[in-house]
């Protein structure tokens, strides 16, 4: 059983920053797949980025790419999301998750195990 906590979300202006945390229970962080959704009202959950157990691959959806950026430390079983050039299409609540098992760059949301309650972020204009 895996618990994750999100931080980091909040109100700021479009061009802006945040940086989103989520921290994991257990020893085995090292061992799962992580990633970041996000879903706006009336939208379906939307991947976001993931990386991979090591840290070595990471994979994004087009519209991010160049503006956030994953990353993990498995010593302190957390991983980020640095979020850089946001724009209000970026608002949404965002979630992480965490997958079981071997192989990477899955993007949906029937590929991870567990899930942490998510983080709102609201861009504005």
């Amino acid at each position: 059983q895996v618990q994750l906590v999100e931080s980091g979300g909040g109100l700021v202006q479009a061009g802006g920053s945040l940086r989103l945390s989520c921290a994991a229970s257990g020893r085995t962080f090292s061992s799962y797949a992580m990633a970041w959704f996000r879903q706006a009202p009336g939208k379906e959950r939307e991947f976001v980025a993931s990386i991979s157990s090591g840290g070595a691959f990471t994979y994004y959806v087009d519209s991010v790419k160049g503006r956030l950026t994953i990353a993990r430390d498995n010593a302190k079983s957390t991983v980020y999301l640095q979020m850089n050039s946001l724009k209000p299409e970026d608002t949404a609540v965002y979630y992480c998750a965490a997958r079981q098992g071997r192989g990477n760059n899955y993007r949906t949301p029937m590929d991870y195990d567990y899930w942490g309650q998510g983080t709102q972020v609201t861009i504005s204009s």
